[in-house]
């Protein structure tokens, strides 16, 4: 066979999504991409990447109480059985709760939508600063919902 010979081109076998909006004022991109073994999120501001977190979603019971619950759409607690865990960078001990507390929800989101998903969710942080504010959370769970 000759060199090219049989070769068909492919799309790339990754589902991506983008999206960006404002997250309290700040331009913020979210993309993901979903391969077969890892769905990697990424949240930024900037173009900045400074924090990895990655929350196994096989760490989970089949029969795991929350998970088996039908989602009302109103509760925004992370289901309980998830658990960040730090890869690399923080910045400080607020950075790195607010990283988990995003990585928990996203993991959540994802659990939720499609219980027998296995995969470990990688989601990477640049925010610019650090907003505490409930709007800004929500804003950005908006923004996140439109990738996942």
């Amino acid at each position: 066979m000759a060199i090219g010979g049989g070769v068909e081109p492919s799309p790339f076998p990754a589902a991506t999504k983008h999206a960006a909006g404002l997250v309290n004022g700040q331009e913020t991109d979210v993309s993901s991409v979903y391969f077969s073994d890892k769905i990697l999120i990424t949240i930024s501001q900037e173009g900045r990447l400074s924090q990895w977190i990655q929350v196994p979603l096989s760490s989970a019971s089949p029969t795991s109480f929350d998970t088996a619950l039908p989602a009302d759409g109103e509760d925004t607690l992370p289901l309980s059985h998830l658990t960040p865990k730090t890869l690399l960078g923080a910045g400080g001990d607020q950075r790195e709760v607010i990283g988990h507390l995003y990585a928990g929800q996203i993991a959540s989101l994802i659990a939720t939508r499609d219980p027998e998903d296995t995969r470990t969710v990688v989601v990477g942080f640049g925010l610019q600063k650090i907003d505490m504010e409930r709007e800004a959370f929500f804003d950005m769970l908006e923004l996140i919902q439109k990738v996942i």
